[in-house]
């Protein structure tokens, strides 16, 4: 099997998987009640007691709350409740972006100094588009992947495949995990995102935003502004395609689920390229070097940019991974993911899955 790169506007965005086929078809996102997803936080269950005066738990200028959305993605929702909190968008915080065709529960925190006695009106004024589950006051500000993981219970519908079939799938992804690939909703449609970082000027995102502001997570290596996020989407992108190659081929040849000489820690691991290209030697790191040769037109991108290289985990392991037929034949998931894993990709390893929610999203757009 060759892993070469097929050119800019023909990317590959289907990896192998580690059955070598998909067993079964099902339908996905059919109603956002069939995709729940719930954060995973501990601090917000060491803070459940005591109770300040006004009833939120806790002491610090963050005020956090644990909020359900269902059709709402979670920037949108930050920017409500910076709107709702008359604060800058920079003082909302969270820890992962949530999908929007799904019924979702996360934690946001919202910089509020001095204003504890105020926190009573602001839930309320939020549980007025959104049910608040939780809320306790912190020290600091909540930040991308501060969650211990997230909890799924997931509805697949329209089944098709021998249940046999399907439990000894099942079996084999319990015991030994999935592939853990980036999705390909990260690339864009058709590899779009793929296609705009190969015209990245690499420098850009070097340059720090000359407007004196505070800046999000993210922006710190780019221009400021639009662009400068844009850019920094699409090398996200073209780090996380180079990370799914190597992945690709050690999933080919069955080497994916042990570490190979030179790999850094005593796990499964790939490379997320950098300057300098992979913290890995010997074995793993030639092999990962010749991978990435193969697309010079992305590789060309980290040899001005200051990232670090760092290492990302082969495998993703759902934890406490249970599931159920139900009565009309559908199919009830439900299993724990650390931060960074994503559980289409998972489900993925096993069906070819449909997602209803595409349809649902042309229509309202079309």
């Amino acid at each position: 099997m060759s892993f070469a790169n097929t050119g800019v506007g023909n990317w590959r965005l289907d990896w192998p998987v580690s059955g070598g086929r998909r067993v079964a078809s099902a339908q996905l996102k059919t109603a956002p009640e069939d995709f729940r997803v719930s954060e995973v936080f501990e601090e917000s269950a060491e803070r459940a007691t005591p109770s300040g005066s006004n009833g939120v738990a806790g002491e610090g200028e963050h005020l956090c709350l644990y909020i359900e959305k269902t059709g709402d993605n979670t920037e949108f929702l930050a920017g409500e409740l910076s709107n709702l909190a008359g604060c800058r968008s920079f003082d909302v915080g969270f820890c992962g972006l949530k999908d929007r065709h799904a019924v979702t529960r996360q934690w946001f925190s919202i910089y509020r100094p001095g204003m504890m006695d105020e926190d009573a009106a602001l839930i309320e004024r939020v549980s007025e588009h959104w049910p608040v589950r939780s809320a306790y006051r912190s020290v600091r500000k909540l930040r991308r992947g501060d969650h211990q993981g997230n909890h799924f219970v997931i509805r697949l519908r329209q089944v098709g495949a021998e249940r046999d079939v399907i439990e000894s799938a099942l079996a084999r992804l319990k015991a030994q995990g999935a592939p853990n690939y980036f999705g390909p909703q990260r690339f864009g449609f058709a590899g779009g995102n793929l296609d705009r970082a190969v015209h990245i000027d690499p420098s850009t995102l070097n340059r720090r935003s000359g407007q004196g502001k505070r800046r999000g997570r993210g922006s710190s290596r780019a221009g400021g502004g639009r662009d400068g996020r844009k850019n920094v989407l699409y090398f996200s992108a073209a780090r996380s395609w180079l990370f799914n190659e190597v992945l690709a081929s050690r999933v080919a040849d069955g080497s994916w689920r042990s570490p190979l000489s030179g790999e850094p820690v005593d796990i499964a691991t790939g490379p997320l390229w950098g300057d300098g290209g992979t913290s890995a030697g010997g074995e793993a790191e030639q092999r990962e070097r010749e991978i990435v040769a193969q697309t010079p037109n992305l590789a060309s991108l980290f040899l001005t940019t200051r990232m670090k290289p760092e290492r990302r985990p082969l495998v993703s392991m759902p934890r406490n991974f249970n599931w159920l037929w139900l009565d009309d034949g559908s199919l009830e998931l439900e299993f724990f993911l650390e931060p960074g894993q994503y559980a289409t990709t998972v489900l993925s390893d096993i069906f070819e899955l449909e997602d209803m929610s595409l349809g649902h999203h042309n229509k309202q757009h079309g």
